[in-house]
């Protein structure tokens, strides 16, 4: 008597790698190409800040700017003038302070 054994065949190689594309896919919409938006949107600000802006530094001290530089401010507060580097700007508050 011969017993015959019939393997089943697993799926495609491609169909194996469905759920790590699937991931990668998910991870991307939610998490890269959010930041990489909120990013470019932070580097268009930084270049496009004007004198007599008031703004926030990254390290909290509100400010005034009183010149713009290639790559630097010249930023007052409370009497006080300081050169910092464009990337140290986090928001604007000019809004705020002309209500």
């Amino acid at each position: 008597m011969t017993t015959l054994f019939l393997q089943q065949t697993s799926p495609g190689g491609a169909m194996s790698l469905l759920p790590f594309v699937l991931i990668l896919v998910v991870m991307y919409l939610f998490f890269f190409r959010p930041q990489m938006k909120k990013q470019k949107e932070e580097n268009k600000f930084r270049q496009e800040v004007k004198k007599g802006a008031r703004i926030v530094t990254t390290s909290g001290i509100h400010a005034k700017i009183l010149e713009v530089g290639e790559t630097h401010l010249i930023i007052e507060s409370e009497n006080t003038r300081l050169r910092i580097e464009k990337n140290a700007v986090s928001k604007e508050l000019s809004a705020q302070y002309n209500k």
